[in-house]
C-alpha cells in the first residue's frame, strides 16, 4: 500500500516533467517573422529609367568636294544661324570649270545661229529646185545638233555652279558648332567631317522599357508611359532637372540585343544646360487607385506561379498562389487571390514551410513605401 502511494506521485512528476519540456522546445521553436497586413489604397510610386540624351538637331557637317581649307569663318562653341558661312573651301577649279561651260554655251549658241541661217538658205535653193530636198533634211540635223550642243553647255554650266557652292560651307539650321578638326590650309577629301552643330534648345530623352512593362502598359490601358505623360529628368549628379519634360512617342520593334522597346520623352532646354550626349535617369510616377500591393521580397515562384505565405489567426503560414496584374518598382499588384485585411509574410520567406508556428512581427505598408 505504501509502495503504491509513493508510485502514482512519482509517475504524476515524470508526466509533468516530460510535458513542461515540449512545451518548452514547441516555444523555442518559434521565431519573429515580419508580417504585413495588406490594405487597398491610392499610392503613388515611382520609376527611374537611364536616359541617353539627344539634341532635337545634331548634324555632322561634311565636306562635298575634294580640296583645300581656305578659311574657317566660326570658332568652337560658337552659336551661328541658318544659312551662315561656316567655312570657305578653295574654288578656283571650279571656277575654271564654269568659264569653261560658259565658253562651251557661247560656241553652241553660234554654231545654232550657222545652223540656222544655213537651213533657211538650203529652204531657199530646194525651193528653186537648185539642190536636192536631201540637203533639207541634212540642215534639219546640223540645227538640232546645235541644238543639243546648248543644252549640254547649260547643264555644264549648272554642274559647275552646283559644285561652286560645295565650296562655301553654311550651317544647315541654328545651333552651336562643336569641334573644328581641320583648320584653314588643311586637304580635305569628298565627305571629310569639318564639325558638328547641335540645337538644343530642345532636347529628346530615349529610354528603354522591358517588354513585360510594355505589354502590361498595353493591357491595363492609362499608365506611366502614355503620351504627354509628365516626367523629371534626373541629371547624373542626383539633381533634378527643374523643367519638366513629356513622353512623345515609341518605336515599333523591340531590340534584338537587350529584349527592350525604347521611348522617347522631349525637355525644353531654355540655359542650354543639357548637351548633346549628357546621361541622366527619366523618373516616371505611377497612380494606383484602390489597389492591392504586394512586396516583391515575399513572394516565392514554384512553376511559374507566384505564393505567398498567409498567416491564419493562430500565427500559422500557409502557402497561397495569386496572380499579379502588373510588377511596379519591388512591389505586385495584386491581380486576384490576396484581400485586403489578410496577413502575410513580408520577408524571411526562404526559412519557412507549410503550416509552421510563427511569432508575427507587424509592419505596415505606410511604412514600406515611405522608406522607398
Amino acid at each position: 500500500m505504501k509502495l503504491r502511494r509513493m508510485v502514482i506521485p512519482m509517475l504524476a512528476l515524470a508526466f509533468g516533467a516530460c510535458k513542461n519540456g515540449n512545451t518548452n522546445n514547441n516555444t523555442k521553436d518559434i521565431v519573429e517573422i515580419p508580417v504585413l497586413k495588406l490594405e487597398a489604397q491610392d499610392t503613388s510610386l515611382t520609376n527611374d529609367y537611364v536616359a541617353d540624351m539627344q539634341a532635337i538637331k545634331n548634324v555632322e557637317v561634311r565636306s562635298r568636294m575634294h580640296g583645300f581649307i581656305d578659311r574657317v569663318m566660326v570658332d568652337e562653341g560658337q552659336q551661328v544661324k541658318q544659312g551662315q558661312l561656316l567655312f570657305q573651301l578653295n574654288d578656283r577649279e571650279y571656277s575654271i570649270a564654269l568659264n569653261r561651260a560658259k565658253a562651251n554655251l557661247a560656241s553652241a549658241l553660234s554654231a545654232a545661229s550657222i545652223a540656222e541661217v544655213e537651213l533657211e538658205r538650203i529652204k531657199t535653193l530646194v525651193d528653186k529646185k537648185v539642190i536636192s530636198p536631201s540637203e533639207l533634211s541634212l540642215g534639219e540635223a546640223k540645227l538640232s545638233e546645235a541644238a543639243s550642243r546648248i543644252k549640254t553647255a547649260k547643264a555644264m554650266i549648272d554642274d559647275a555652279n552646283q559644285k561652286l557652292t560645295y565650296a562655301k560651307v553654311r550651317a544647315p539650321f541654328s545651333g552651336r558648332i562643336d569641334r573644328l578638326p581641320l583648320k584653314a590650309g588643311s586637304l580635305v577629301e569628298e565627305g571629310a567631317l569639318l564639325t558638328t552643330v547641335s540645337d538644343t534648345r530642345q532636347m529628346y530623352a530615349y529610354f528603354d522599357v522591358s517588354e513585360n512593362e510594355y505589354l502590361q502598359f498595353v493591357r491595363n490601358g492609362k499608365g506611366r508611359f502614355d503620351h504627354d505623360k509628365e516626367t523629371t529628368l534626373i541629371l547624373s549628379d542626383g539633381s533634378i532637372y527643374p523643367v519638366k519634360g513629356k513622353i512623345q512617342t515609341h518605336e515599333n520593334a523591340f531590340s534584338d540585343n537587350t529584349g527592350s522597346i525604347a521611348f522617347r520623352a522631349m525637355f525644353n532646354n531654355p540655359g542650354h544646360i543639357l548637351k548633346h550626349g549628357v546621361s541622366g535617369k527619366i523618373r516616371l510616377n505611377s497612380r494606383l487607385t484602390g489597389s492591392v500591393l504586394v512586396p516583391q521580397k515575399s513572394v516565392f515562384e514554384i512553376q511559374d506561379k507566384s505564393y505567398v505565405f498567409v498567416l491564419d489567426k493562430n500565427n500559422i503560414v500557409k502557402m497561397r498562389s495569386f496572380v499579379p496584374k502588373l510588377s511596379l518598382s519591388g512591389y505586385y499588384v495584386v491581380g486576384s487571390g490576396l484581400k485586403p485585411g489578410e496577413v502575410i509574410v513580408y520577408e524571411g520567406v526562404q526559412e519557412l514551410r507549410d503550416g509552421k508556428v510563427i511569432k508575427p512581427v507587424y509592419t505596415t505598408m505606410k511604412k514600406l513605401l515611405a522608406s522607398k
